[in-house]
């Protein structure tokens, strides 16, 4: 199994914060599960902390690719053609960091960990306690 981790997912994952439902944490701590975690959460983990929304981030954002390392994660670039899949996504969700995530899981066909309910309006597949 192949799972894309939305940012608070990547985070609570980190955190070990029981608002991560059971069922996403035994996914993502399986063995067999290939966990990506995209260029766009670093990004988004970053500017949060710098513009102190998101000051219990400060050592992710500090380093997050040794984050990624030290669970197995693999680092998740950011393509042209995810780039256009988000621009292209129709709708008025503004968020940059959302509509990226969105992008790379069609364009990769992966699920996505997120409590975020809206994604599914796109067609993304969501793990999520009662998701789908």
């Amino acid at each position: 199994m192949k799972l894309l981790l939305d940012t608070h997912a990547f985070l609570w994952w980190l955190e070990g914060n029981e608002r991560l439902p059971m069922l996403c944490r035994e996914r993502i701590g399986d063995p067999e599960t290939t966990v990506y975690v995209s260029a766009a959460s670093a990004w988004e983990i970053c500017t949060k902390v710098r513009l102190g929304k998101l000051p219990g981030a400060a050592s992710v954002a500090e380093d997050v690719l040794s984050c990624l390392r030290s669970q197995a994660f693999l680092p998740l670039d950011i393509a042209v053609a995810h780039a256009q899949r988000a621009g292209r996504l129709p709708g008025p969700h503004r968020d940059p960091f959302d509509r990226m995530l969105v992008a790379q899981a069609l364009c990769l066909d992966i699920p996505i960990v997120t409590n975020e309910r809206l994604f599914e309006a796109w067609g993304v597949r969501r793990v999520w306690e009662g998701a789908g």
